[in-house]
Formats: C-alpha cells, sequence, structure tokens
C-alpha cells in the first residue's frame, strides 16, 4: 500500500487560490513568499552555525587529548575541560537531532517538493599530466633557467599574494604557473630571502610555496595536469576540516625550518669559498700563503716585518743558524713575505748570511679583510 501521509503537510503555494477579501492579493502572495523564504534561511542559518560549533568542539577536544598524551602526570585542570568538551559534545549532538526533526516538520513548499523533470550532465575532460619523469638533469636545468626568464616577475607576483581568493584568481589567469618551476623558484626564492634576514618575507614566500606544492601533490593523486587542480586546491583549503588545515600549518613550519636550516649552510659555503679564494690570490710566488708563513716565524723575525725594519731583518737573519735562516728565507720569498735584490737572488752563499733586502712587504695582520660576498641559490639546494 502507498503511504500518502507526506503529501498532507503541503505549503500552499503562492499562486493558489487562498485568498482574503480584505488583503490586495498580489501582496498577500509577496507576504507569504517572504515568510517561507525567511523560515529556510533562518534553518540554513542554524545548520551553518551548527557545523561551525561542531568543527570547533572537534579541534579543541583533539588538542585536549594531545596536552593529556603529552603529560604523563595527573592534570586535573586538563581532565576537567575535557569533561566539559565531552557535555558540550552531548549537547551539540541533542541540538543537532532537534534540529532534524524541526527540518522533517516543516510543511513542504515549491521550492522544496519540485525537481528538474530532465538533467544534462556534461562531462569536461580534465588535461592529461605531463610525462616529464624521463628527463635529464641538464634537461631540467635548462627548462628551469628558460622558466625562470619568461616567468620570474609573475612568480614573485604570485608570491606576494596574500589571501586565497587573490591567488586562485591569479592562477586562474596565469595556469602555467601551476607547475615544479614555480615551486623550486619559490624554495630558492625562500633561501635568499632567509640568507638576507627577511625572515617575516620568508614566511609568506614559504607559505605559497606549500600552496603550489599541494596542488602539485593533488595533480599526482589525481594523475592529471595540475592546471585542472586550482579550483579543487582552494574549494578544500578554505573549507577543510581542522585536521587538514592542523596537517597543512605543520607542513608549512617544517618547510620553514628546513630553509633557515639550509641557508645557514649556504652562508658557511659563501664564507669559506670566499676565505679560500682570498688565500688563493694572496699566495706568494712560491704558491705559500703569507699569513701561514708568517704565523711560523719566530718572534724575532715577526718584529721585524712588523716594525719594516730592514736593517732589523738582516742583523737578525744574520744572528740565526744558517740551516735556519736559509729556511725561513726560503719560505719568506715563496709567500711574498719580502722580495730579495735581483743581485742576491742569484748568489747562494749561506756562510755570509748577509743579503741586502729591498723592501719587506706589508704585514699580513695590516691587510684588511674583505666581506664576504655570498652567493646564488642553484637547483642543488632543492629536496
Amino acid at each position: 500500500m502507498v503511504d500518502y501521509s507526506k503529501w498532507k503537510n503541503i505549503e500552499i503555494s503562492d499562486d493558489e487560490d487562498d485568498t482574503h477579501p480584505n488583503i490586495d492579493t498580489p501582496s498577500l502572495f509577496r507576504w507569504r513568499h517572504q515568510a517561507r523564504v525567511e523560515r529556510m534561511a533562518e534553518l540554513e542559518l542554524e545548520k551553518d552555525e551548527l557545523k561551525k560549533s561542531k568543527q570547533s568542539w572537534h579541534a579543541r577536544i583533539i588538542d585536549c587529548k594531545e596536552r593529556m598524551k603529552k603529560n604523563e602526570a595527573k592534570d586535573d585542570g586538563v581532565e576537567q575541560e575535557l569533561e566539559k568538551l565531552e557535555k558540550e559534545g552531548k549537547e551539540l549532538d541533542r541540538k543537532e537531532e532537534e534540529l532534524m526533526k524541526k527540518e522533517k516538520k516543516m510543511p513542504w513548499n515549491v521550492d522544496t517538493i519540485s525537481k528538474p523533470g530532465f538533467e544534462k550532465t556534461v562531462l569536461n575532460k580534465k588535461p592529461e599530466r605531463k610525462q616529464d619523469e624521463n628527463l635529464s638533469e641538464e634537461q631540467r636545468e635548462l627548462n628551469m633557467k628558460n622558466f625562470v626568464k619568461e616567468n620570474e616577475k609573475l612568480c614573485k607576483q604570485y608570491g606576494m599574494l596574500r589571501k586565497y581568493d587573490d591567488s586562485k584568481r591569479f592562477l586562474t589567469q596565469h595556469p602555467h604557473l601551476v607547475c615544479d618551476e614555480t615551486a623550486n623558484y619559490l624554495v630558492i626564492w625562500s633561501i635568499n630571502l632567509e640568507m638576507e634576514e627577511k625572515h617575516e618575507l620568508m614566511a609568506h614566500v614559504a607559505h605559497q610555496c606549500i600552496c603550489m606544492q599541494y596542488m602539485l601533490v593533488l595533480a599526482k593523486q589525481l594523475d592529471v595536469d595540475p592546471r585542472a587542480c586550482i579550483g579543487s586546491f582552494f574549494s578544500k583549503i578554505q573549507n577543510c576540516v581542522p585536521e587538514y588545515r592542523q596537517q597543512f600549518e605543520t607542513d608549512i613550519e617544517d618547510f620553514k625550518e628546513r630553509i633557515k636550516k639550509r641557508a645557514q649552510e649556504k652562508i658557511k659555503e659563501a664564507l669559506a669559498e670566499a676565505e679560500e679564494e682570498e688565500r688563493k690570490a694572496r699566495l706568494g710566488p712560491g704558491g705559500l700563503d703569507p699569513l701561514e708563513v708568517f704565523d711560523t716565524l719566530p718572534e724575532e723575525l715577526k718584529a721585524c716585518f712588523e716594525s719594516r725594519d730592514t736593517e732589523l731583518l738582516q742583523k737578525t737573519i744574520a744572528e740565526m743558524p744558517v740551516e735556519e735562516a736559509k729556511h725561513h728565507m726560503k719560505r719568506c720569498v715563496d709567500s711574498g713575505l719580502w722580495v730579495p735584490n735581483a743581485a742576491d737572488a742569484n748568489e747562494d752563499n749561506a756562510k755570509s748570511k748577509s743579503t741586502e733586502i729591498d723592501s719587506p712587504t706589508e704585514s699580513p695582520k695590516e691587510k684588511e679583510d674583505k666581506e664576504p660576498i655570498y652567493t646564488g641559490v642553484s637547483l642543488d639546494d632543492l629536496d
């Protein structure tokens, strides 16, 4: 037997003949329609508020349970908060049940009872994912250089956006930016910003980079072109459950820590490289470092070079043993600490130990240290 009872509770439509002799008919229809629309809107508002309350309650109870796990000792404050949240959850369940009953009791009307008789569904075929896994490292690096040359300005514009709606609109206008090259560029830019101690800007660019990486991961999961995942990602991140949002924020923090660590490594590498270049630049004609040679000289010879006293240097060498004098003389010449006279350069008479000296060179300690220049970051910095 067919149950027709559900058809008994139907609200009269606006175009029915149920009118009042003392009320203008069009006005009666407008008021009736407006009242029905307001009741439906109020019900939807209650449903939305209840949904937000449940999401907030769920996030708070997860946080409370995690704190209980971290604190092995018994904490009465956390336990009381958990009991309060459990009571709140029961109250939310009761409100949800009442709301469902209220919605079920509402009379049907022309907006809720009618459904389209025919529907046409059009399936848009998503673009296939590009197969670039077989590219060589040289080809990848060439593609990266060409991409940055053509799109660096657009990448920086995307990296500076702050609102999800603005990012979605920008990528929709420039869908070719949703690719690995953009993510790589943002990683390199983040490292450079951290090396320049622009920490807040680095954190913002890192957020945009994680958004791009999430789109690329979503494209791999669906096996489609990343350009087809722009709308899906932003809809998901703007209306996500607390667990998804928490994972997203955790990934951002982890990424920023990796950026900071890599930036420190790059600074150390740049300093070491600058020191090595400076050392090579000051090598003498014999390939020795004057700083290293100066540090190994006896104190009396160091005093000669620091004072630039030629006579004192001649006297000090004359007073030293022959073999020791020859050893230090050769190392000083090879490092460029001092330059002998051309006539004495061909004369190797260890007995006389009297060598005319043109002029000792400048003491290494008197030379100014040069500020190292940080080098750029290459694709080798990418994970």
